[in-house]
């Protein structure tokens, strides 16, 4: 017998029964589509309390402190795969065979160069622009280059536009930062793995080779493996909104992007490198936790906390044991903002008010040390994250598209404006 829930109200008005659907994992869901045909919509500011899909892609469990890709925990996907595989995890729901995986690595290296007259499309950018104005302003251009024919309900034709995207973004992040700096760009090199190829376009020139190291191509991949996907976050939100109206995937992704950019989002990382920038050093740690417990202090610990994981962020541990790794590598464990880190982070863990509060380390607490011990500036921390987020935001487009009830989407409002007037002309409003 399917499980209901009954609303009633306190005027008397007629109960209505309400259906209850339970995923896999997770709350169950109260259907509240049946609520508009008795004249009632719900209040749910930030959308924060509304299951808005069915998704077979990502869960997560922010009270266990639980990431799963398809059901993969992301610590073996971590440490057993890699981000090509994890793709194609994404996009069909299992890990590919030797042959299928052969298969799309060829695929996405088919598709790593722009066209080239999207060079002009760069040129047309001030040198100083940010980078995810950039990222922003060329990927909604693909859409001018990959429009004819395209039929967003052919499945084919999503598994192309799929690829395409995964492919191109790298060659159009690093291109950015090229355009920024004032360097020639680099073309991609289809024999270099994904993470290889990223940092051969970020880091080469002209004038002399450049071979990837392999310890920091290592973890790059597993940064983004790790950003590959997070559920219905805003960005991700905000692509299946734009989406849903058969937009093209191309703006779709692009709008994604712009959402992402917003320092509520994928910017938190750049906030702890400016925070550990102005710490300077460890001695100065006491009088910033003194401050982060003020509360008529505005300043606040940059990397500490999640708004879904209530206990522990899963990728936390991973990306900590890829820092030290990558500083290992760069020889620079004695790097002064790296002890800053870990003297944080141990006060986090050991100080009351931090574990009252459940304030551990996130992920984006140790991904600006990493990038930048790799060289990669501030400004390009939002593009890699973008970068990685890219599989999972065409995964996510891709299911919605493929979802029988898909329905554009239309949020409704509590209208609190004014009610029904006249209109006044002008010479009768006064002076």
């Amino acid at each position: 017998m399917k499980k209901t829930v009954t609303l009633t109200f306190s005027d008397g008005s007629p109960p209505i029964e309400l259906p209850v659907e339970e995923g896999t994992y997770g709350k169950p869901v109260i259907d509240i589509r049946p609520l508009g045909a008795h004249g009632y919509f719900t209040h749910d500011p930030g959308f924060t309390a509304t299951s808005s899909c069915n998704s077979a892609i990502t869960y997560i469990d922010g009270d266990e402190g639980l990431l799963y890709y398809r059901g993969y925990p992301i610590e073996e996907l971590a440490y057993q795969s890699d981000y090509m595989e994890v793709c194609y995890l994404l996009l069909h729901g299992e890990l590919p065979t030797a042959t299928q995986k052969q298969a799309f690595v060829e695929s996405i290296s088919h598709h790593t160069l722009l066209h080239d007259q999207m060079e002009n499309v760069f040129r047309g950018f001030r040198r100083s622009a940010h980078p995810m104005a950039v990222m922003i302003g060329v990927t909604g251009a693909m859409s001018a280059f990959y429009h004819a024919g395209l039929d967003n309900f052919n499945p084919q034709h999503r598994e192309s536009v799929a690829h395409r995207l995964i492919a191109k973004i790298p060659t159009v992040a690093a291109w950015a930062y090229k355009f920024n700096e004032g360097q020639p760009f680099v073309y991609p090199q289809n024999r270099l793995s994904y993470a290889e190829n990223f940092m051969h376009m970020m880091f080469a020139t002209p004038c002399e080779d450049y071979e990837p190291n392999p310890a920091l191509a290592r973890a790059l991949d597993r940064i983004f493996i790790l950003h590959a996907d997070h559920e219905q976050n805003a960005s991700t939100s905000t692509v299946r909104l734009a989406g849903s109206s058969g937009a093209n995937p191309y703006a779709c992704i692009a709008s994604g992007m712009a959402s992402l950019w917003g320092p509520l989002h994928g910017g938190a990382n750049e906030a702890v490198l400016r925070m550990l920038e102005e710490m300077d050093d460890v001695s100065k740690i006491g009088e910033f936790i003194r401050r982060a417990k003020d509360k008529s202090d505005p300043f606040r610990l940059m990397g500490f906390g999640h708004r879904i994981y209530k206990n522990v962020d899963p990728r936390a541990a991973i990306i900590r044991r890829t820092c030290y790794e990558v500083l290992d590598a760069l020889d620079l464990r004695d790097d002064p903002q790296f002890r800053i880190a870990l003297e944080l982070e141990r006060i986090a863990l050991e100080d009351e008010y931090f574990i009252e509060r459940k304030l551990y380390p996130n992920v984006d607490f140790y991904s600006g040390i990493i990038f930048r011990a790799m060289g990669i500036p501030t400004s390009m921390f939002t593009a890699l994250f973008a970068l990685a987020r890219t599989a999972g935001w065409v995964a996510q487009w891709h299911e919605m598209l493929s979802d029988p009830a898909h329905r554009i989407g239309r949020p409704r409002q509590l209208y609190t404006g004014a009610a029904r007037r006249s209109f006044v002309p002008l010479e009768q409003r006064g002076a």
